[in-house]
């Protein structure tokens, strides 16, 4: 079990023992994306959802989700954020309406924040869903996932262009 750092010598579940480990700069981006109708898109576009402006809600969720990560993810430290971002970019292609979610956090720390981004990314396209329900329950979140994290003994990651590719396929 030695091998498993989420599990005591009795193979139970365990919070890792990061007190030893030093603090460094953490970053993490992390990407996720929903589909949605024209009537939707032109609604959220023009700011006239009847729940608000649907971008404004779901970027506070998708902050609120980044800080209290380690309530939602069991084995998750509580951190304490030094920052988190949320942009939105609208991807339109044959007859498709789809929302890009970024979110990049960053923190000092001994741990992480990948997890971080990647509730926070989910967590946004959720609020999004909740507020455009009443129009289309046929809406399709995408694929949520690590885009690129730096700091760490694990060192720097960069997703590579070719996974996006092959998953597309």
């Amino acid at each position: 079990m030695s091998d498993f750092t989420h599990f005591n010598e009795q193979g139970r579940a365990r919070m890792v023992d990061i007190s030893e480990k030093g603090e460094t700069e953490r970053t993490a981006t992390a990407a996720s994306s929903i589909q949605l109708t024209k009537e939707i898109y032109e609604k959220i576009a023009s700011n006239t959802m009847k729940k608000g402006d649907v971008l404004a809600v779901a970027q506070v969720a998708g902050i609120m989700a980044a800080k209290n990560t380690s309530d939602w993810i069991p084995m998750c430290h509580p951190l304490q954020l030094k920052g988190t971002d949320i942009s939105f970019n609208w991807k339109i292609a044959g007859g498709i309406y789809e929302l890009q979610i970024e979110v990049s956090v960053k923190t000092k720390g001994a741990t992480g924040v990948e997890m971080e981004a990647l509730t926070a990314a989910s967590a946004t396209a959720l609020t999004i869903y909740d507020m455009c329900k009443a129009l289309d329950k046929g809406m399709i979140i995408g694929q949520t996932y690590l885009v690129a994290k730096t700091g760490g003994k694990s060192g720097d990651y960069l997703r590579d262009a070719k996974e996006d590719d092959s998953e597309s396929k």
